[in-house]
């Protein structure tokens, strides 16, 4: 039987596919590779990592307190001191005491060097006692019993009175700030920012 062959001008009009269209329909893109895919997520980790790393970093080497805040400047103004000998001030937003002895004036920690508790004042017995392991300091900070390895610890006081001349703590040892009965107070700064490790047992620093 006889089959039709096809004319010139019906093989012309045979649409042959485009060379484009021929590579378009070839592309194949590979999942990746649980090797290449862990690598990803181990890049992404070590950034996510770097990052808080650097964050963390420039948050310890430029700190930002604000005034009045725990790590920051307390300014107390003109504000009354406690009288030489009486029980010592506790300023909770600070974590401070201010205690005024025959020495002069201290701003103590109001952290126990041991691990970390509170100590109270107690006024029975004259002085600070920590509730948890029984160490017990004076009200000028120094260490009296228990287990706590030195006395309180202690924050930088400046003093400015009313003719504009200072005095401050003395940061190598934070003995007792000596005050002039002579001059009027018209501020009292505590440097929350700077802690001055307290005196070793038996150790009472001296202006």
């Amino acid at each position: 039987m006889a089959t039709a062959t096809p004319t010139k001008g019906e093989r012309t009009s045979i649409a042959r596919p485009s060379t484009q269209a021929q590579v378009a329909s070839g592309v194949k893109v590979d999942a990746p590779s649980r090797r290449e895919f862990m690598y990803y997520i181990w890049g992404a980790s070590m950034a996510l990592l770097l990052g808080e790393v650097t964050a963390g970093l420039v948050w310890f080497v430029f700190p930002r307190f604000k005034e009045g805040e725990f790590g920051g400047t307390f300014n107390l103004g003109g504000e009354i001191l406690p009288e030489s000998g009486s029980a010592p001030s506790w300023f909770p937003e600070g974590r401070f005491h201010i205690s005024s002895t025959e020495n002069g004036l201290l701003a103590l920690y109001g952290v126990c060097t041991h691990l970390g508790c509170l100590p109270k004042w107690a006024p029975s017995n004259n002085r600070f006692e920590c509730p948890c392991h029984g160490s017990k300091y004076n009200s000028d900070g120094t260490w009296i019993e228990g287990p706590a390895p030195r006395g309180l610890d202690r924050f930088p006081v400046t003093i400015i009175y009313g003719d504009g001349t200072t005095v401050n703590t003395d940061v190598s040892n934070g003995a007792p700030l000596r005050l002039d009965p002579s001059k009027e107070i018209d501020s009292i700064n505590i440097n929350t920012g700077a802690k001055i490790t307290g005196p070793a047992h038996g150790t009472v620093p001296q202006a």
